[in-house]
């Protein structure tokens, strides 16, 4: 059995941090590890729980995923990143990308792309 990859997903969408959570615990290989409603809980739960992988919504409370960017990388160095936005903006994906973010997704894309980016940036971790 391979190990799994531990996730921490924020986003203050009560129904869709559900939502996505319940898309990765339904891999086999996909683990969630804590959920968080704002930026400063999920920069919190990446230093207490150190996850592969985070999926920060860009523009929950505390600052976004700018602000859990910066804290993370330095709270949480080994934990991959990536950005989930109900907007497709170039200038925001660029700033996220350019502060460590691996992916920028878009809100809307299907479960399969969002599974598949998950562990496209677990395949990154400790690399």
């Amino acid at each position: 059995m391979t190990d799994q990859l531990r996730v921490l997903v924020a986003d203050d969408d009560p129904m869709l941090r559900m939502a996505l959570s319940e898309v990765l615990e339904a891999e086999v290989d996909l683990h969630v590890v804590a959920t968080a409603e704002d930026a400063e809980e999920a920069v919190d739960l990446a230093e207490r729980h150190g996850p592969d992988v985070a999926v920060l919504d860009v523009r929950m409370p505390g600052g976004g995923a700018t602000h859990a960017t910066r804290e993370i990388r330095t709270r949480s160095p080994r934990t991959q990143l990536l950005a989930f936005s109900a907007y497709d903006d170039s200038g925001t994906a660029e700033e996220l990308k350019r502060l460590g973010v691996r992916e920028f997704l878009v809100k809307g894309i299907t479960n399969a792309e969002i599974v598949a980016a998950v562990r496209r940036a677990g395949a990154a971790v400790d690399v």
